[in-house]
């Protein structure tokens, strides 16, 4: 198992340069010359000052310069935004935890719903309840997340539609933002969490709908092969109780393609909110990457791909794993030979 791990650790570091050449390959195709984005509108700039610009940046140099120099300051965490200098690493430090705040609970809620309903939905096969829930989750599914988002605001933060009496403002809940914008600091931990909290709602249910709804399908179709399999029936000779054939064997052998489905959410954790974050107005990882290709701003860029294909080489690594703790006849280096 352990020479298996290391194996991939190591096969990681080429498909990460390889994904990188990639991508600042892709950036300098669409953003040929990223110094027209920094100068401010309306600004006059001499041909000199352009130049000047160009070099303080790097850009006058060939891309496999330009590449090798942002690698260099990425491993080293020294890269810095173009936008306003600051460190990108002490950006990502303010963003990413909002960001994994909204993923990790959304995802979490997401799995506690769909799981059970997926069992529910696989043992009630072809019944009424199956078929009413087959039909609304495919409605789920079929929503796009940004209308979602747009019609939560309208009809439960702008006050015209829905006014709830524990809000202050119109509306039940924030219009923007993941916390209050006054007096944050100032409240207490049991108040900030409340704050936070209430703030979350509309951004988490518009994170999770979709999430729930497509592990719930999958869980079910899992579920359906395993139940026809004949140590099912073996159980159920046995004299089992249905509770445990489902939970304890049918459910166990389903769990394989659900693993496969958690490890490709690893990426998501920092790259599935830029819509629902920009909707929202909530300054995470999702609205500061869209911000930087609006802003053509290749180091910010670079890091967030760096850190998204990481995690999907992570989340990857982590299914294989969880394989052979779900199921004992997967082995993996000599055990598997």
């Amino acid at each position: 198992m352990w020479t298996f791990i290391a194996r991939r650790l190591l096969l990681m570091v080429p498909t990460l340069i390889g994904v990188t050449v990639v991508f600042f390959l892709l950036l300098r195709v669409a953003y040929p010359d990223p110094t027209s984005a920094h100068i401010a509108e309306g600004q006059q700039m001499s041909a000199a000052q352009v130049e000047s610009m160009r070099q303080y940046y790097g850009l006058d140099q060939p891309w496999y310069v330009q590449y090798g120099r942002m690698v260099r300051s990425l491993v080293t965490l020294d890269l810095q935004r173009w936008e306003d200098r600051r460190p990108v690493a002490e950006v990502i430090g303010e963003a990413l935890p909002i960001t994994l705040l909204l993923s990790l609970l959304s995802l979490a809620i997401a799995y506690v719903i769909a799981i059970p309903l997926g069992v529910y939905s696989a043992v009630k096969q072809y019944t009424l309840t199956d078929r009413v829930i087959a039909v609304v989750l495919f409605m789920l599914y079929s929503l796009p997340s940004f209308w979602v988002g747009i019609m939560l605001l309208v009809f439960f933060a702008s006050g015209h539609f829905v006014n709830c009496v524990w809000s202050d403002e119109p509306g039940c809940f924030p219009l923007q933002g993941w916390h209050a914008f006054e007096g944050f600091e100032a409240m207490s931990f049991v108040d900030k969490v409340t704050d936070v909290a209430w703030h979350l709602v509309l951004p988490i249910i518009v994170l999770t709908y979709n999430a729930f709804a497509a592990i719930s399908r999958y869980t079910r179709t899992a579920m359906l092969e395993s139940i026809r399999q004949d140590y099912i029936r073996t159980a159920r000779a046995k004299g089992l109780g249905e509770r445990a054939v489902v939970v304890k064997h049918a459910l166990r052998n389903s769990l394989l393609p659900i693993i496969t489905l958690l490890g490709l959410t690893f990426p998501y954790l920092i790259s599935g909110a830029v819509i629902t974050e920009t909707i929202f107005g909530i300054p995470g990882m999702g609205k500061l990457t869209l911000d930087a290709l609006l802003h053509q701003d290749y180091p910010f860029a670079i890091t967030f791909v760096a850190l998204t294909a990481i995690l999907t080489m992570v989340g990857i690594l982590a299914s294989d794993i969880l394989y052979a703790v779900a199921d004992p006849r997967i082995r993996y280096g000599k055990e598997g030979k």
